[in-house]
């Protein structure tokens, strides 16, 4: 046993078993259903917009809005950045951040007590 900052007793943690809870694994699962198709069809855009870039000179060189196709769809890239970011913002607020208080909670409460037993089971969202 050690003790933390405050003197207090501490319970070295379990962080293998605590990421084996089912709340820990519904927290990755939220987190990954969210990331990995947004950053799937994100890579899917800019490499289309690389190999039209590459290849589709014709194409890229159109006019379109007073411009070139190549150049709206390269402002495009940008545009479509901060949107991501701005929803992936959007999601972690209302979806990851409450749920990392909670387990953070959870482990601080497993650190000092060496047991779970007095923390609220908010569940698996």
């Amino acid at each position: 046993m050690t003790h933390n900052t405050e003197g207090a007793p501490s319970h070295p943690i379990d962080y293998e078993a605590f990421q084996e809870r089912p709340e820990f694994q519904a927290y990755k699962r939220r987190f990954r259903r969210f990331v990995f198709p947004i950053a799937a069809a994100f890579m899917v855009w800019f490499l289309g917009y690389v190999i039209l870039a590459a290849y589709a000179h014709d194409f890229m060189a159109q006019p379109l809005f007073g411009m070139n196709v190549g150049l709206v769809l390269g402002l495009a890239q940008f545009v479509t950045t901060f949107g991501i970011t701005m929803w992936y913002v959007w999601f972690a607020n209302r979806n990851l951040d409450p749920a990392s208080t909670e387990l953070r909670a959870k482990l601080e409460l497993l650190e000092r007590d060496g047991s779970l037993e007095h923390a609220t089971d908010g569940g698996a969202r």
